[in-house]
């Protein structure tokens, strides 16, 4: 017997390449606008008929910009850095005269999939999704949801990366955050650098990454041992390190200030010099980097910049212009007196 063959649904990127021409034409083209010519109008309808295309909530939207709804989704919004760029994201919007759907999904991946259904059913003109928790370990099967989701609303990654029609992703360069910051350690005599990190997510493996290239870059191994995953909690992180045995490093690069804070409290309580014996560095620049004592040299992935990028860059896609799939916001280094760099 022979086995069927699974028809995909078409969607409007597929339409709008069948056409030559881009989704927000397709859009006006849904909505009768008078902005496309009548023979353009009559080459796309074609296309649709022939494909036995029904246009979706986003091929109307994009034209009518009726809703005036963004969907925003983060995992925590009691986390510092996620209440920050939450707060940043909704004054952006607001310029616009949008407004926002906030839905805080949590890390479990089937209450991520659950936020962005629920987020898409109030009918919202995009998606942001915070943080690049969402997107697994980057796989097909980590990012299907996304994916999906994309075919009826455009959605943004903030921190993030995704290669699909319909996602936008505005990150941070967080790998040569980490790689600069390594490299002038390595440079000032540093031999022994630990790397602290608390997830296995896309920011944090680029971040990983950059330490790895940096110590290699510089003449010095890859010690696994040197490597290590902890809870970001201030406390528990002191309490680890000061358990592991034989534990030796003269700097440490975290991938948030949590985690720095933790390792700076180790430190202290093993009776170093900070900085003069042991450099600490690290990221996010959050409150957490000038409420300890030295305060805390931290890389600044610029989240403002971040969400404003985001924003601006959705509103020119509503608008039916093209934007770029990919922007890559650098990051610096904020150097205050837990470092002599």
């Amino acid at each position: 017997m022979q086995q069927r063959k699974e028809v995909r649904e078409l969607n409007i990127y597929d339409i709008a390449k069948l056409a030559g021409v881009s989704i927000a034409t397709v859009s006006r083209v849904v909505n009768d606008s008078p902005k496309v010519s009548e023979k353009t109008k009559a080459r796309v309808r074609a296309v649709m008929k022939e494909q036995n295309y029904t246009p979706n909530v986003f091929a109307r939207g994009l034209g009518l910009n009726s809703m005036q709804t963004v969907g925003i989704i983060c995992p925590d919004v009691a986390d510092a850095y996620m209440a920050s760029a939450v707060a940043y994201l909704e004054k952006r919007l607001r310029c616009y005269g949008y407004d926002c759907i906030l839905y805080c999904s949590g890390y479990e991946e089937k209450a991520k999939k659950k936020a962005v259904k629920l987020i898409l059913n109030k009918r919202v003109d995009a998606l942001i999704l915070v943080g690049s928790q969402y997107m697994g370990d980057g796989g097909e099967s980590d990012t299907r949801y996304i994916r999906e989701a994309s075919k009826e609303v455009p959605v943004f990654l903030i921190n993030g990366y995704v290669r699909c029609d319909g996602i936008y992703c505005v990150l941070a360069d967080s790998y040569q955050g980490i790689y600069d910051v390594v490299c002038r350690l390595a440079e000032q005599g540093r031999k022994r650098i630990l790397f602290l990190y608390d997830s296995n997510s896309y920011s944090a493996l680029e971040k990983m990454h950059g330490y790895e290239d940096a110590l290699r870059d510089n003449g010095l191994q890859v010690d696994e041992s040197l490597k290590i995953y902890v809870k970001n909690k201030i406390q528990q992180v002191r309490d680890y390190l000061m358990a592991q045995e034989d534990l030796v490093f003269d700097a440490a690069v975290a991938t948030e200030d949590g985690l720095a804070v933790g390792a700076l409290k180790y430190v202290r309580q093993k009776g170093c010099a900070v900085p003069e014996e042991v450099n600490i560095v690290g990221y996010n620049n959050s409150e957490l980097a000038v409420c300890c004592e030295p305060e805390l040299s931290s890389v600044d992935s610029r989240g403002e910049v971040l969400c404003k990028t985001a924003v601006d860059t959705m509103m020119t896609l509503l608008k039916g212009e093209h934007v770029k799939h990919k922007i890559v916001v650098p990051c610096r280094l904020v150097k205050r007196r837990s470092t002599n760099l």
